[in-house]
């Protein structure tokens, strides 16, 4: 008689679904990092631009060129604020498929502790099946023994 676990599709079920979790997870990760690099991105752009205008106003730099650099950097500041909400919702996004697959790893483990219970029960259970089994061998051999 072979071991079958009364759970064994539930499991299963429920390895797929953390399987699934971990692709979802991994791909929020994935967009969560293109989207922060490009806030980095437009940050170190941000940073680059004030400081060549910091060095154009060392050197002269006309009245018509700060307009233009200061209407440059007003455009790049609301590019990386849009950018900053972006960047918080693939974030929430991420943490939240990361809750999902912590709960279906947990789920898992619960079923594979369950598991090797019953497995444990079982060979317990075959184990006395074997120890009867060997008990009414040796009787009948003692009363073959006495027959005869």
């Amino acid at each position: 008689m072979s071991y079958q676990y009364k759970f064994d599709k539930i499991m299963q079920l429920r390895e797929r679904e953390k399987e699934e979790s971990e692709t979802v997870f991994k791909e929020a990760l994935g967009q969560f990092e293109v989207e922060a690099n490009k806030l980095y991105e437009l940050l170190k752009k941000k940073e680059d631009l004030l400081f060549a205008q910091e060095q154009k106003m060392k050197t002269g730099f006309s009245v018509l060129a700060i307009q233009q650099y200061q209407q440059f950097i007003s455009n790049l500041d609301k590019v990386i604020e849009n950018q900053q909400q972006v960047v918080l919702s693939t974030r929430s996004r991420m943490q939240w498929c990361e809750q999902q697959l912590t709960e279906k790893s947990i789920e898992v483990k619960k079923y594979g502790k369950i598991r090797a219970k019953d497995l444990a029960s079982y060979h317990r259970w075959i184990g006395k099946e074997e120890a009867k089994q060997m008990d009414e061998l040796s009787s009948m051999q003692f009363m073959n023994r006495k027959i005869r």
